[in-house]
């Protein structure tokens, strides 16, 4: 970074829906959190979340379409540039994506699967090293029928590759061989049926996981035992206020929690709420084993399907799918409680990474 006042983001967007551009670059003011659009490219279709690459010059995206695919783009300049083939990823609906142990992992929401591909010397992908396929279903018929793995990304001693799989209400543990690009499947922890499990973040310490649940508005808590490369699962902590009985509709909208990010001092942790639309303030305890509800405020427009927290912890950022922009805010340093600061017209967004 080197004091500059200027960085780097990158969003995708559904290219099948009205007017979504694909990658897009944008400078980042990091002194006010202000993005401006600086170019973009359609080449991969719907690329849903995108992971950056070591350098930043390489950023890495999932078409989340049936067949799925994956591809690598150069951002050195202000327009994306494919590097190397558009890979398929041997499965339908990737939804994420991350780099582990020299190869990037997809998880592929439609095929219930986790998918392993090497990344080459020069950046780009090569074809398909691996691909675990989960089993199993949950109890609810129409989101649940089978496996539905929704988040994959390494854990922070690197020793395992963490998939969540919504349709098995599970967390499953790889390993994957760097020298190979073999996942060898490791454990499943069942988390509570029908809760819908989505994405998972970890606490700064490595000793915590929280599991962001889609299908009920919860938090579950885990702890993280990185030498048996195992979750236990604690409990769940509600992230929206009880205002109906059930605590998962609001009106006559169901809330569908998509994103949850914790803050790099491990004090904070925040959720994006779809439906309610809005972001939850949660205070985490010394440890980072007791998390608790503080504040909701609204996510600057609709349906925000994902949340970035720059380096600084300063600025927050949501992509709001719906309303098509990327909404910032300034974090209060003493209560965790994001402030609506602008945003910017990005049309079927879905994800924004940072460099």
């Amino acid at each position: 970074m080197g004091g500059s006042s200027t960085g780097r983001a990158f969003m995708g967007s559904f290219t099948s829906a009205g007017g979504g551009l694909g990658v897009t670059v944008a400078e980042v003011d990091r002194n006010t959190g202000a993005l401006t659009l600086l170019g973009s490219s359609d080449a991969l279709p719907d690329p849903s979340f995108l992971a950056l690459g070591p350098g930043g010059e390489a950023l890495y995206a999932v078409g989340e379409s049936a067949p799925g695919s994956a591809a690598a783009f150069d951002v050195s300049g202000d327009v994306p540039a494919l590097l190397g083939p558009v890979r398929p990823v041997d499965a339908d609906g990737p939804t994420h994506l991350a780099l582990a142990a020299g190869h990037l992992v997809t998880a592929n929401y439609g095929s219930g699967s986790v998918t392993a591909l090497p990344v080459l010397a020069d950046g780009s992908l090569g074809e398909v090293s691996s691909v675990v396929r989960h089993e199993g279903s949950g109890p609810d018929s129409e989101r649940q029928e089978g496996p539905h793995a929704h988040q994959v990304l390494p854990d922070p001693s690197g020793r395992w590759v963490v998939a969540v799989d919504l349709g098995t209400d599970s967390v499953r543990v790889s390993a994957l061989d760097p020298a190979t690009g073999a996942l060898e499947p490791h454990g499943e922890t069942p988390l509570r049926p029908g809760t819908g499990p989505r994405h998972l973040a970890f606490h700064p310490s490595g000793r915590y996981a929280y599991v962001l649940n889609e299908l009920v508005t919860t938090l579950t808590v885990c702890r993280w035992d990185a030498e048996a490369g195992r979750p236990e699962p604690l409990g769940e902590v509600p992230v929206l206020p009880e205002t109906e009985p059930a605590g998962d509709s609001y009106g006559s909208v169901r809330a569908y929690p998509s994103e949850v990010v914790v803050a790099h001092d491990g004090r904070f942790l925040w959720t994006a709420n779809r439906g309610h639309d809005s972001i939850s303030v949660l205070t985490l305890d010394e440890t980072g084993e007791k998390a608790a509800l503080v504040a909701t405020v609204g996510c600057g427009g609709r349906w925000p399907r994902d949340l970035t927290l720059d380096s600084s912890g300063q600025w927050l950022y949501a992509a709001n799918e719906r309303s098509g922009n990327v909404s910032w805010f300034a974090v209060d340093a003493e209560t965790g409680i994001p402030q609506h600061a602008g945003s910017v017209e990005v049309p079927a967004v879905s994800c924004v990474v940072l460099g």
